[in-house]
């Protein structure tokens, strides 16, 4: 495989993702892959306003700051790591925090930073912990301007 000048990397900090990493990691060159590091925060988040027990305008506005400021909060401690493992090994990196839907968001990138190679994870799988925010591998597939390479399961 051709070493790839730009490599995007769809990270959020899942044991998946973490897989994606470590794949990242070992394609990547130092002095020669500049790592783009894609951080999405998922549009679910994006109706969640507690109307069910949250009674009038006010409340529901500082509901909202508060779980926009705690996603934010996640994402750079996320990101603070990742830029800390790129620095370890030499590599040249950026933290891209996008809000939206996970495939768009990572296509949209992609085509910005020109990028040479797509890495994400595998499936979570059935039964483990998490929310369930999937990637839509069809929209990739149609829509992404770089090759796609996608971190294989962990066996148990």
């Amino acid at each position: 495989m051709k070493t790839p000048k730009t490599l995007v990397l769809a990270y959020h900090g899942t044991p998946g993702a973490a897989l994606a990493e470590a794949l990242a990691y070992e394609i990547a060159v130092p002095g020669e892959t500049r790592l783009f590091h894609l951080l999405v925060v998922p549009d679910f988040w994006d109706g969640m306003q507690g109307d069910d027990w949250l009674n009038n305008a006010s409340t529901r506005d500082a509901f909202g700051d508060y779980l926009e400021n705690l996603l934010d909060e996640e994402a750079k401690a996320v990101a603070r790591g990742l830029q800390q493992r790129c620095i370890e090994r030499g590599l040249e990196h950026a933290v891209l925090v996008r809000f939206g839907d996970p495939a768009t968001c990572l296509v949209e990138t992609a085509l910005q930073q020109r990028a040479d190679l797509v890495v994400i994870g595998p499936p979570r799988p059935k039964g483990a912990p998490g929310f369930r925010s999937r990637m839509n591998l069809e929209h990739l597939a149609r829509e992404l301007p770089a090759p796609l390479l996608m971190a294989p399961p962990r066996t148990p």
